[in-house]
C-alpha cells in the first residue's frame, strides 16, 4: 500500500477525487497515508474515523481525507460543509464512500482493495470522462 500510495500521489499535482472502498482492515487507512505522506505532508496523519474529514494544507494545494464508516446518515454531509471540499485543485480521499451515497459528487478515481490471501488485490478504476486515465500505467 504504501509503494502504491507513492504512485498515485505522483500523479495528483492537479488534484483529484480518490475513493476507497474494501472490507475493514484491507488498507484504504493506509493508502490514504501513504497518498498524503507522498504529497509532502509531514507530521501524525490521523485516521478520520470519528471527526469524518481531517483537511491538510500544503504550500500550493489543499487536501481532505474523509473517513464515511460512522455516519449515520448520507445527509449528515450537508452538515460538514461537503461542497466546500470538493473545489477545483483539491485532493480529496474518501473511504467508505458508499455510505455517502448519492451526496458525494463522482469520482475521478476508484480504488477496490480486496484481500487475496495474506496479501491484496487493487483495483483502479478511472471515471466517466476522467483525465485520470494514468491508472493504466500503475496497474
Amino acid at each position: 500500500m504504501q509503494a502504491l500510495g507513492r504512485r498515485i500521489a505522483g500523479h495528483l499535482a492537479d488534484g483529484g477525487v480518490l475513493y476507497l472502498h474494501g472490507d475493514l482492515g484491507a488498507g484504504k487507512t493506509t493508502l490514504a497515508r501513504a497518498i498524503l505522506q507522498a504529497m509532502g505532508i509531514g507530521g501524525r496523519i490521523k485516521s478520520p474515523t470519528y471527526t469524518l474529514v481531517e483537511p491538510y494544507q500544503l504550500a500550493d494545494r489543499s487536501a481532505y481525507h474523509f473517513d464515511l464508516y460512522r455516519l449515520a446518515d448520507p445527509e449528515e454531509l450537508e452538515y460538514l460543509g461537503l461542497r466546500d471540499y470538493f473545489d477545483a485543485g483539491a485532493v480529496v480521499i474518501v473511504e467508505w464512500p458508499e455510505r455517502g451515497e448519492d451526496m458525494l459528487p463522482a469520482a475521478d478515481v476508484q480504488v477496490h482493495i480486496h484481500y487475496d490471501g495474506s496479501g491484496r488485490r487493487v483495483v483502479l478504476e478511472a471515471g466517466e470522462g476522467s483525465r485520470f486515465r494514468w491508472i493504466r500505467e500503475i496497474g
